[in-house]
């Protein structure tokens, strides 16, 4: 018996056969990992097989050709085929009960489907009045803790349970990462902060794994314990911060002159960080994003009779 893991399950097959000496027809095989090509890099799968090469035991063809004794030496001749014929039937039952295998459930998949995955990755944002909110397809019960008879959950049991499961979860990833913190950033939002040797192969080029997990974690966080998430990974947060805050002061010089501004196009993370800072800078003004008919972002500032 042996394990083979390869990129698809035609492979991991023939691997079995080359490695048994045998056709693939010959094999005995359980499928012990089924391959998954992950999403945006993430979590990806290999197929993972047990193999055995089966074991064809003849009977022997005497028995069923042996007709009533004719002497004292026929009978024990048929005696001696009886026990050699029960002597292999037991041999085949030790071998069928060999060759199976229990069925193996993959612990990450089974909480990536009930504890972080959406039922659907399709969001609804609206971009000008909520524009820091997204709607999710499904509702996540609360856990025991959470019941609804025993009351809403304070922020600070919020921060321990999310602690635990984050913690646990990621654990069960290949990247080298510390004790992943979570905090309260205020009333009604959670602060998550990655560090580690592997924590900046989680942003990913331009941050597309950035905005990947903070998709999934805002849908698990929000719709469960309805509440916002501010998400720090090797801090690229941080960075992506002062970068906004340098170019709003180009933005600002030209609404205290004229009034009303328009920002360059601005990418995920960013367009929401330039419009929480004009907001807060300008709350008496219009502050919005608007969409090109590409999709991309940037956002207008002027009087509200202007709009």
């Amino acid at each position: 018996m042996i394990k083979i893991e390869a990129d698809t399950l035609q492979q991991a097959y023939e691997n079995a056969a080359s490695a048994l000496n045998c056709s693939v027809t010959e094999l005995s095989t359980e499928v012990v990992q089924h391959p998954r090509e992950g999403y945006l890099g993430l979590f990806k799968k290999t197929a993972i097989i047990v193999a055995v090469r089966e074991k064809k035991v003849e009977k022997p063809a005497e028995v069923e050709k042996v007709e009533k004794p004719q002497s004292v030496k026929d009978e024990a001749k048929v005696e001696k085929l009886e026990i050699k014929k029960e002597v292999v039937e037991k041999k085949e039952n030790l071998i069928s009960k060999k060759l199976r295998m229990p069925k193996v459930k993959s612990t990450i998949s089974n909480i990536l489907h009930h504890r972080m995955a959406p039922a659907s990755f399709v969001s609804s944002q609206e971009d000008e009045d909520e524009d820091l909110k997204s709607g999710v397809s499904y509702t996540a019960d609360y856990d025991d803790a959470f019941d609804e008879k025993k009351g809403e959950p304070s922020i600070e049991d919020i921060v321990k349970s999310v602690s635990k499961e984050i913690n646990s979860f990621f654990a069960l990833t290949c990247f080298e990462i510390e004790k992943i913190e979570v905090s309260v950033y205020d009333s009604e939002t959670v602060f998550i902060e990655f560090k580690g040797a592997d924590a900046a192969l989680l942003i990913g080029k331009e941050g597309y794994r950035y905005k990947a997990i903070s998709y999934m974690l805002f849908n698990w966080i929000n719709s469960k314990y309805k509440v916002q998430l501010r998400l720090e990974i090797a801090e690229f947060l941080k960075n992506q911060e002062e970068s906004v805050s340098r170019y709003i002061e180009s933005v600002c010089e030209t609404i205290d002159r004229d009034g009303r501004a328009q920002t360059k196009i601005l990418d995920g993370v960013l367009v929401q960080i330039a419009l929480k800072e004009l907001r807060d800078k300008y709350p008496d003004k219009y502050v919005v994003i608007r969409s090109t008919r590409d999709g991309l972002k940037y956002i207008i500032v002027n009087d509200y009779h202007q709009n």
